[in-house]
């Protein structure tokens, strides 16, 4: 995050935050170095240990009980939302970039909703058989689309973050 940070200066010290699958916290942190006089809001379906000045939701941000939270706790547009998810891994590497891919999708889904005009969706995807369909999201969704792969990822890996600014009106 400290990388992507670097490269595309989406943190500032008033942003408004969202972490979603945030657990251990590493991301929050980072975060919470640059955030002064914003909020961050971590969410998580494992728990996560307390870190200072970010607030965290025990769930599934897919659950409606739980997204009605995360609104309330804005009660605004935000600047960033943030998605380090992938999905449990079975062995099957096909099944496990599809169901990242479809993590990716719901909170591609949700920042569409809760992000300011000039808001920020960072997210984590594997190369895969979905990754088309996201990236077509993103570029009906965002002004700017940007896949970035950090140097701190194995070059192996088919790990690859997507960054998205900017909402377009539909």
């Amino acid at each position: 995050l400290i990388e992507m940070n670097k490269k595309f200066k989406f943190i500032k010290k008033n942003s408004l935050l969202l972490d979603l699958g945030s657990c251990p916290g590493g991301w929050s942190q980072v975060a919470r170095k640059e955030i002064i006089k914003g909020k961050i809001l971590a969410v998580d379906v494992r728990p996560m240990e307390k870190i200072n000045n970010v607030d965290f939701i025990h769930g599934d941000f897919c659950d409606v009980n739980i997204c009605e939270k995360i609104m309330l706790y804005f009660n605004n547009k935000i600047d960033v939302v943030l998605s380090d998810m992938a999905a449990n891994t079975s062995g099957n590497k096909a099944l496990d970039s599809y169901r990242t891919g479809e993590l990716c999708i719901s909170a591609m889904s949700l920042a569409k909703k809760i992000l300011s005009e000039n808001g920020v969706f960072l997210s984590k995807i594997f190369m895969g058989s979905i990754f088309g369909e996201i990236n077509e999201r993103a570029k009906k969704s965002f002004k700017n689309v940007v896949k970035y792969k950090p140097l701190s990822s194995k070059k192996e890996s088919k790990e690859i973050y997507i960054f998205c600014k900017g909402i377009l009106k539909i």
